[in-house]
């Protein structure tokens, strides 16, 4: 299922409608339902690829004085900006703690039927909880937002290897990402990018320069080469895009 304007559900959910999580429960409706805990996708950012083999679990913790029923649970995650909008959602399974106390989780698996979302959509979408207790009380609203990110990849090359010590060596690579309306991995442009270098006798890395990936998302740079080690690409990662460094790639300096 895939559109501009209607997002991706899992089949026979029901249509009623960081750590990563940064909570905003003002928005929610509560009358004596507490929610002790929330977590998306054990706190990490949901990443898409480009493939539909991808999963995530939300989870909810909440107590209520009569316990928690299974009437009405339902969670969501989903963003909408401008005409796009996406989301996950459907009933998820409860289990009871203690007498006052449930665990609702709901995991999401891609497939053919539940697709990626927009380019446009990465970034802070809405988490959405409802739950109700066994006497009545109930809980529905945004409970906080969650990143959702667009999967990164990034390759390195140093050349010539070996090469004369105090000579100058090319280091080149690709910062990509998943591009989720056309099913590729795109050059992500003008991103600034950290030349890193670990000597061979050493376990760290020193960042020698920064450099920008050009109007394809390439890398490429010169330095001067001193002694054997290891050099690699380190992208800090925006709002939109994780975090990415390569392997060390070995130049033997002689």
């Amino acid at each position: 299922m895939r559109s501009a304007s209607i997002g991706a559900v899992l089949a026979g959910a029901l249509a009623l409608c960081g750590s990563a999580l940064t909570a905003v429960p003002a928005q929610a409706a509560e009358t004596g339902v507490e929610i002790k805990k929330v977590s998306v996708n054990g706190g990490k950012s949901i990443v898409f690829g480009i493939s539909r083999t991808e999963s995530f679990t939300i989870s909810v913790t909440a107590s209520d004085d009569s316990g928690i029923s299974s009437d009405l649970a339902f969670l969501a995650i989903d963003r909408e900006k401008g005409d796009d909008y996406w989301s996950y959602h459907g009933v998820p399974s409860c289990t009871a703690s203690s007498a006052t106390t449930s665990t609702c989780k709901l995991t999401v698996k891609l497939d053919r039927d539940i697709d990626l979302p927009r380019n446009t959509l990465a970034g802070p979408w809405d988490v959405y909880v409802q739950l109700k207790a066994k006497d009545g009380d109930y809980y529905g609203g945004v409970y906080g937002t969650h990143p959702v990110k667009r999967r990164s990849t990034l390759s390195v090359d140093a050349s010539p290897e070996p090469v004369t010590k105090g000579k100058a060596i090319t280091v080149t690579g690709k910062l990509a990402r998943a591009n989720w309306d056309r099913y590729v991995y795109a050059g992500y442009t003008y991103q600034s990018v950290q030349l890193q270098f670990r000597p061979k006798d050493s376990s760290t890395y020193t960042t020698v320069k920064t450099v920008k990936t050009d109007g394809t998302g390439k890398l490429r740079t010169s330095v001067t080469a001193n002694r054997d080690g290891y050099w690699r690409w380190n992208f800090a990662g925006t709002a939109t895009t994780p975090a990415v460094k390569t392997a060390g790639d070995f130049v033997d300096v002689r």
